[in-house]
């Protein structure tokens, strides 16, 4: 089902069970209910209970974008790094330079093929991408520097695979959702609470207020979808990008 299917949906069905309870209500208040007569200290609440979930839905939404964000620089780390070890390989005899540009390329294609898709289907990394960065590492970690032009490049080469690595695990670490459940549970009752202090406004005067407690119900269900879709940095939404890749390894595009 599209997301935009589902953002649809989601408002509609809020709009809808706004108005039918309001309409509901109205046929089965009493003869005598006088709907403008709504204590002060109701309103006082329902304010504060709106700043207190738009607080809280401010932050969420942040959090989430922050760790979308945070994922994309994972990715970026990682193809970088494994750039530069392309790169620094040069000064290296060509048959061992020639081979751990070979298994790069195969990580990367690797990475930006099966692995992406497994991260979006499935919320993981694939054994094989681990099995291809772990024979990089050793394409590197066992080759002996004969001058000491390629000695001075041996360290640095290191340290790119340990930081291709370490990026891999972030990358790894952040495919799942970033909201834990109690999160979840926490804006979906605030989302409850704060429409159903409409209804203790008793809105159910005019068709413009029935308009706008629809819009509201229909605002609140679009944020709570908005938090959903960057909830999983690679599989919504917006997800990040394995542009960084493409960009270093234009071969990858083929």
């Amino acid at each position: 089902m599209s997301e935009w299917l589902v953002l649809t949906l989601a408002m509609a069905a809020a709009c809808a069970v706004v108005i039918v309870v309001t309409l509901v209500r109205q046929r089965t208040a009493a003869a005598d209910e006088d709907p403008s007569e709504t204590p002060d200290v109701i309103e006082y609440m329902t304010m504060w209970i709106g700043v207190v979930y738009a607080i809280v839905l401010g932050l969420a939404i942040a959090g989430v974008w922050e760790a979308r964000s945070a994922a994309q620089d994972h990715v970026q780390a990682e193809a970088q790094a494994l750039h530069e070890i392309s790169e620094r390989v040069r000064v290296y005899p060509p048959e061992v330079r020639d081979r751990i540009r070979a298994d790069v390329n195969a990580y990367v294609g690797q990475v930006v093929g099966a692995e992406w898709k497994a991260m979006a289907d499935h919320g993981k990394v694939t054994a094989r991408g681990a099995g291809l960065l772990q024979r990089i590492r050793q394409d590197v970690t066992d080759y002996a520097p004969r001058t000491d032009f390629e000695a001075q490049a041996y360290q640095p080469l290191l340290d790119q695979v340990a930081a291709a690595d370490t990026a891999r695990a972030a990358r790894a670490d952040s495919t799942g959702s970033t909201m834990p459940p109690v999160v979840w549970f926490g804006l979906v009752a605030g989302a409850v609470v704060t429409i159903g202090m409409v209804f203790a406004l008793q809105i159910r005067r005019t068709p413009r207020e029935l308009v706008l407690a629809g819009l509201f119900s229909a605002l609140i269900a679009f944020l709570l979808f908005l938090i959903w879709d960057f909830d999983a940095p690679y599989s919504r939404g917006i997800t990040a990008s394995s542009e960084p890749f493409l960009a270093l390894f234009p071969r990858m595009h083929g």
